[in-house]
């Protein structure tokens, strides 16, 4: 094997690991990425968070209530300072210190710095609604309510912390996983349209030496016709090769290619080629990959009629059938069996591209006429394009 082909089957070997080193390094970084987009943490006060506090402290305060001899708004208040000083100390231990050492969970901290805001902020609360005089806690039972209030908030406040830690968790793992769909797609996009471009660039040679070697030979033979083929060739070059660079083309743009190559031909060999076109007005604006007909018609002329003593007549039909566009190019050549014609360089290369614009929805077929000829033939959905 040439070495080449060894170089080219370990760049081949290196671009799956290129790309998994790729979505390794994104999934770690997911986590930075979501937070980096949001501005940094969720928000110390979002709306979410408050909401979810309001709830909790209100449920919390009117089943406790059901035991006390104070107005019901007045115990949920108290609640609600409790709730809301858990909520604050929660995000705040969420933000700071930046770093800790890895063996400290931060989580752990944040649950921990809970359990010790509570019973100061149930005496906050108590505070508040006694005038301002700490004593009253102390007095008609009031230091039973207080103790209730700190115990409920001790016994809940850690639970929807943990609560509001799992579900953050599972945000993130769903952020995650929906970056890592996109990633993956957006990489099997692009692998795609790397080999899509590779195709192409073996078509350019392909197409270009064959069309060349065709004017050598004319100008060998003396042809008196040469020049005025050559010019010819050129003008049509001009407008071909452009157009090689594209990922789409249209079947309109398709014919006028293949009209430009075919008048080529026949100018080389007028008594040996001739050639028919019909094509639905329909199609014209329909996408395909470049060089879809001109692939077929290549093929038909180089194997097909220039093999041929007697020369031969392509005919070169584009229709719609059933939402599906048929294209099809049928030659009197020598027919497959003489020189054991199948799938060369340029119809291996139109199948490979057609499967990467259009998938398994897409054909491409070879048979032989009758009494001696090719029928080459692709079919696509018309209109489904993936260019």
């Amino acid at each position: 094997m040439p070495p080449t082909d060894g170089g080219a089957d370990r760049r081949q070997g290196a671009l799956p690991a290129r790309l998994l080193a790729s979505l390794h390094y994104s999934g770690a970084m997911l986590v930075h990425d979501a937070l980096a987009r949001r501005g940094g943490p969720p928000a110390l006060v979002g709306w979410p968070r408050v909401r979810i506090a309001l709830i909790a402290s209100t449920l919390i305060g009117l089943i406790l209530s059901l035991s006390s001899v104070l107005p019901f708004y007045v115990v949920v208040g108290r609640t609600m300072v409790v709730g809301f000083a858990g909520l604050l100390i929660f995000g705040l231990f969420e933000r700071w210190p930046a770093r800790l050492p890895r063996w400290f969970a931060r989580w752990v901290l944040q649950v921990s710095a809970i359990v010790l805001v509570v019973p100061l902020a149930a005496y906050l609360a108590y505070w508040l609604t006694t005038g301002g005089d700490p004593q009253l806690g102390a007095v008609s039972g009031r230091l039973q309510g207080y103790l209730m209030l700190t115990f409920a908030g001790i016994l809940f406040a850690p639970w929807i912390a943990v609560g509001a830690l799992v579900r953050q968790r599972d945000t993130f793992a769903r952020e995650q996983a929906t970056a890592f769909a996109l990633e993956r797609s957006e990489l099997e996009r692009r692998a795609l349209d790397a080999r899509f471009r590779l195709l192409q660039a073996q078509v350019e040679p392909h197409f270009l030496f064959n069309t060349l070697a065709n004017v050598q030979a004319l100008v060998e033979a003396g042809a008196p016709q040469a020049a005025k083929v050559l010019k010819s060739l050129v003008a049509y070059l001009r407008a071909a090769v452009p157009r090689l660079q594209e990922t789409a083309t249209t079947l309109g743009q398709e014919l006028e290619l293949v009209r430009a190559y075919l008048d080529v031909m026949h100018m080389r060999m007028p008594d040996r080629l001739a050639f028919e076109m019909q094509v639905d007005d329909r199609l014209v604006d329909l996408q395909c990959p470049p060089m879809t007909l001109l692939t077929l018609v290549e093929n038909a002329v180089r194997h097909g009629i220039d093999p041929s003593e007697l020369g031969g007549n392509i005919a070169i039909e584009v229709r719609l059938e059933a939402s599906r566009c048929l294209a099809s190019v049928t030659d009197t050549g020598v027919g497959l069996k003489a020189e054991e014609r199948g799938l060369g360089t340029g119809l291996a290369s139109l199948r490979e591209r057609l499967q990467l614009a259009f998938g398994a929805e897409a054909q491409l077929t070879l048979c032989e006429v009758v009494p001696h000829g090719v029928r080459a033939a692709v079919s696509f959905p018309a209109g489904k394009a993936q260019a």
